[in-house]
């Protein structure tokens, strides 16, 4: 069971930024620093493509409403991504089954995807783009720190990531008006274009 901290963990940050989690495992493995991560991990296409992805990401994550669809979009991919890395890190270990490490893995992804989009949804009730820059940048780096700790002391970096995840849910519920609010406000522009989406339209 050694490698459930480093799964839970993994998963966590998966639901953040699903791309830097492959991308820093991947180069950790293939320079050497840790022999724990899986081989697939390391492969040059799965580095190149994390990499590619993780650089999106960082641009769409930190302009206002592009980032809410860009984590609509990203509900499958971050949960299946924390499954696929579990489920790996736990091929690699022999320590823990493979659908145990992939449903941990997945559902914990899922859990911190939840937070940061109701968050980002929150954040985006207010007109400037100064909170999203600073919340992404943040993620990226607490997504970063925590990742590279897990390396090195995985049970530790298991508490940081559950009192993460705790504090984001404990948050969450204090946003749930400003989440509303940004709801609210992007129904009222889908009901606007509506209606001069019909007047463009040309007479039969």
């Amino acid at each position: 069971m050694s490698v459930l901290p480093l799964v839970f963990t993994s998963g966590w940050a998966s639901g953040v930024n699903a791309y830097a989690v492959v991308l820093l495992l991947g180069l950790f493995g293939a320079t050497g620093v840790s022999d724990d991560v899986p081989q697939t991990l390391q492969r040059p296409e799965v580095l190149i493509a994390a990499g590619v992805l993780f650089l999106c990401e960082a641009v769409a994550d930190k302009i206002p409403y592009v980032d809410s669809v860009w984590d609509s979009v990203h509900t499958v991919v971050r949960p299946l991504a924390g499954a696929w890395v579990g489920a790996l890190l736990a091929g690699q270990s022999g320590s823990l089954s493979d659908v145990a490490a992939g449903l941990l893995g997945g559902s914990t992804a899922l859990a911190s995807h939840a937070v940061k989009a109701g968050t980002r949804m929150a954040v985006n009730a207010s007109p400037e783009p100064f909170s999203n820059m600073i919340l992404s940048t943040a993620e990226d780096i607490g997504v970063g720190a925590v990742v590279s700790f897990a390396v090195f002391h995985p049970e530790a970096a298991a508490i940081v990531a559950a009192v993460l995840l705790a504090a984001g849910v404990a948050a969450l519920c204090f946003l749930v008006s400003r989440i509303r609010r940004f709801l609210r406000r992007r129904a009222r522009r889908r009901a606007e274009r509506r209606p001069a989406a019909g007047m463009a339209r040309p007479p039969d």
